[in-house]
Order: structure tokens, then C-alpha cells, then sequence
């Protein structure tokens, strides 16, 4: 037998866990113009079932130039999430959605303990000193989940062969997007179109008569 058909017959009993691959993913708006801080992830019931005892990564959203840093951040069920203040004013950073309520009083440099985001969901952050500050943490089920650039590219990568439901969201999206059935390894980039009201990202106000940010 051949070195070749024996390295092909091991990799077809190769359980499909083992078989990964990379999933690339674009997203558009309704005139597929390409789509910045847009959310992807790939869930299935089984791996995520099986991946919900390991451990997940650490994750930060800053407070910098009176702006929350990143706007959008994507992280699995489970991750502690910091929010040190590089600014010299002092924040209080909170949030009321069902998938996390917190709060952390005003504060300046780094808070005592991160916050652990348990459920999935998307959590809108506000600051109670300066009410334009607004960012989102989208919570996902999956470890395979990540936010667009400005090509509007997602890049999953290590993701186990087989079926998949494409969950993507969109802070400014009109409404609810339906899940888009994927197979891994995808013989394509995948393209998705969002409707969406484009709208600007909350940014520090401008130094003038009235305002004393600094």
C-alpha cells in the first residue's frame, strides 16, 4: 500500500473534531457596502455542549479618549471581562440589559475584579458621567464567534468540520437577522447582507462653550 492512500486512509478515521479548518465570512450592508463591528458565529448544539466546561480567554473594553474601546467586543459564555480607565476623568460603567446587569461606580485606573458575562445575549454599556459613551458585548454560546473589520471580514479559524448555524448581528440592524445553515470546510467565503441604519460611532464631543470633558 502506498505512503499516500495509508496518510488518506488515517485522515478519513480521524474523528471530524480533528478535521478544522479556517471559515471566512463577509458582511455587507443592503447596498453591499462592506460592514464594520458586525458580529459572526457559527453555533452547534453538540460542540458547544462539549466546550462548555473549558476555560475561556480573558477580555478587556477600555475606557479611552472618553470612548469605550472597542465599540463592539464578541466573547463566549463564561469570559471575565476588564474595563480599565485610561482616562484622567473617572467613569461609571453600567449596563441594564437582561443578558448582564452590572455596575461599576466611578472609578478611575482599574476596577477591583473583572465582570463575568454568564449569559448569552447582547449587552449594551453606558457611562453614567458621560451619557454619548455607549458600547455592546455580544455573548455568544460558541467559542467560534468574531467581530468584522473594516472589509466587513470575519475569519474563524480552527473550526471542527461539520454543519453549522451562521448566527450574525449588528448593533444598527433593523431588525433580527435568521440563522444561515453552514457546512465546514466551506468551499467559499461566505457573504451576508444586513439591513441596517447606519449611524456614527459615539466619539468624544468637540472642546467648545458648554463642555468640560477632558
Amino acid at each position: 500500500m502506498s505512503l499516500i492512500r495509508v496518510l488518506s486512509l488515517c485522515c478519513c478515521m480521524l474523528p471530524a473534531s480533528l478535521l478544522a479548518a479556517e471559515v471566512q465570512i463577509r458582511l455587507l450592508d443592503q447596498q453591499g457596502v462592506p460592514l464594520s463591528d458586525a458580529v459572526a458565529e457559527l453555533q452547534q448544539a453538540e460542540l458547544q455542549a462539549a466546550l462548555s466546561a473549558q476555560a475561556v480567554k480573558p477580555a478587556e473594553v477600555a475606557q479611552k479618549d472618553l470612548t469605550f474601546v472597542p465599540f463592539v467586543s464578541a466573547v463566549q459564555k463564561g469570559t471575565q471581562i476588564e474595563f480599565p480607565n485610561q482616562d484622567k476623568t473617572r467613569h461609571h460603567v453600567y449596563s441594564f440589559s437582561p443578558a448582564k446587569v452590572f455596575e461599576l461606580k466611578l472609578y478611575a485606573g482599574k476596577p477591583e475584579a473583572p465582570v463575568l458575562f454568564d449569559k448569552a445575549g447582547v449587552v449594551a454599556l453606558g457611562c453614567n458621567i458621560h451619557d454619548y459613551m455607549q458600547a455592546f458585548v455580544y455573548v455568544g454560546d460558541s467559542p467560534y464567534l468574531a467581530v468584522s473589520d473594516n472589509d466587513g471580514f470575519v475569519l474563524l479559524k480552527d473550526v471542527p468540520a461539520g454543519n453549522y448555524q451562521l448566527k450574525v448581528w449588528h448593533p444598527w440592524q433593523d431588525a433580527e437577522q435568521p440563522k444561515v445553515a453552514v457546512t465546514v470546510p466551506a468551499a467559499a467565503a461566505i457573504e451576508i447582507k444586513l439591513p441596517v441604519t447606519r449611524q456614527e460611532k459615539p466619539q468624544k464631543p468637540k472642546k467648545g462653550f458648554g463642555n468640560s470633558y477632558n
